[in-house]
């Protein structure tokens, strides 16, 4: 059975003899794991049974300002602190969520396209499960673009101004969504932070007014062409399954242990969504042994193996935090996992 066979399985609730898992990195966590392993190539050996690249804007370095990146929709993020992969906005675009002429960017289309074509190729030498990512999609994208107070404050003070502003990120991502359907991928991954440690960032009510509509139109696009969704939100989500589960989810990720009571939810929703993470990045991998890695994989894994519908993972890209060791001890531990 080949990689992407099991994590289709994985998705259909299939219960496989060997359990799918993914890895990503931040580039200091990768750094240091190289400099650990003396392996330049130490990532692309850990056997991991998906592959996807994610769109959220394409940054560019501004040689006039060290340590800035520029985005295709006029961020800039500054890289300069803590966070070197993505950054914090330095000067957000729109001031006043209710009276804005923001004009929405043309994409790189030809980019795009030739990030697709690239990536499935060589998809018959390539055995994992490909799909094509999306991140910073709505709130996240929005936030960028007007600051996280402004789109909050929209959402009481300006609905219909910021309704307008959300559909527009709909819109532009339609058409992404659209050409990267166009090439064969297993799946569509979408990336938007919604909630927080308890519960959600905006509310239900304003989620499923702004960011519900167009997360059903996107989901809508991909089940469609018959590929499967994947949601990324970090923080707790609970909320929002059955609204997922409603307009076409497959896969939730990342799925925390720390915010989740794990055997709760896999009992009430494991016969309906994959689950993709249990593995916590912020009260585990950075603060045990190796010993103690192993075994919170196989506790994690005993609970929510049942019935298929896990992909196993850290709960969010390895951070400079974790230790190479408990990265390897983490991957052999996977690979070790029988059902």
């Amino acid at each position: 059975m080949t990689r992407r066979e099991v994590v289709i399985n994985a998705l259909n609730h299939i219960e496989t003899e060997v359990i799918p898992y993914h890895l990503d990195f931040t580039e200091q966590a990768l750094e240091q794991l190289i400099e650990y392993t003396k392996d330049p190539e130490i990532e692309h050996k850990m056997g991991e049974f998906l592959y996807y690249k994610q769109y959220w804007g394409w940054p560019t370095e501004m040689p006039e300002k060290p340590g800035y990146f520029k985005d295709e929709f006029g961020v800039e993020w500054n890289r300069n602190g803590a966070d070197k992969d993505i950054g914090l906005p330095d000067v957000y675009q729109i001031k006043d969520m209710g009276d804005n002429d923001y004009v929405f960017p043309k994409c790189d289309e030809a980019r795009l396209r030739k990030e697709c074509e690239e990536m499935t190729k060589d998809k018959v030498k390539d055995d994992r499960f490909l799909m094509y990512g999306f991140g910073f999609l709505m709130f996240e994208r929005a936030w960028s673009i007007a600051g996280m107070e402004e789109v909050l404050c929209g959402m009481v003070s300006s609905p219909e101004e910021t309704l307008k502003f959300f559909n527009k990120i709909g819109d532009y991502y339609c058409h992404l969504v659209d050409i990267a359907l166009e090439y064969d991928f297993d799946g569509i991954y979408f990336g938007d932070d919604w909630g927080q440690q308890r519960g959600l960032i905006m509310g239900l009510a304003h989620w499923r007014t702004y960011i519900k509509p167009q997360m059903a139109k996107l989901y809508k696009r991909v089940k469609d062409k018959g590929l499967f969704v994947l949601q990324h939100s970090c923080g707790d989500c609970h909320e929002l399954f059955d609204d997922l589960i409603e307009i076409g989810l497959d896969c939730y990720q990342t799925f925390q242990p720390e915010v989740y009571d794990i055997k709760e939810v896999k009992e009430k929703y494991g016969n309906k969504l994959a689950f993709w993470g249990g593995i916590s990045t912020q009260q585990v991998l950075p603060y045990v042994s190796p010993d103690e890695v192993k075994g919170e994989v196989d506790k994690i894994a005993k609970v929510l193996m049942p019935g298929g519908g896990l992909i196993m993972a850290p709960t969010h890209a390895l951070a400079f935090d974790v230790p190479p060791e408990n990265i390897l001890a983490m991957v052999k531990a996977f690979k070790d996992l029988k059902r």
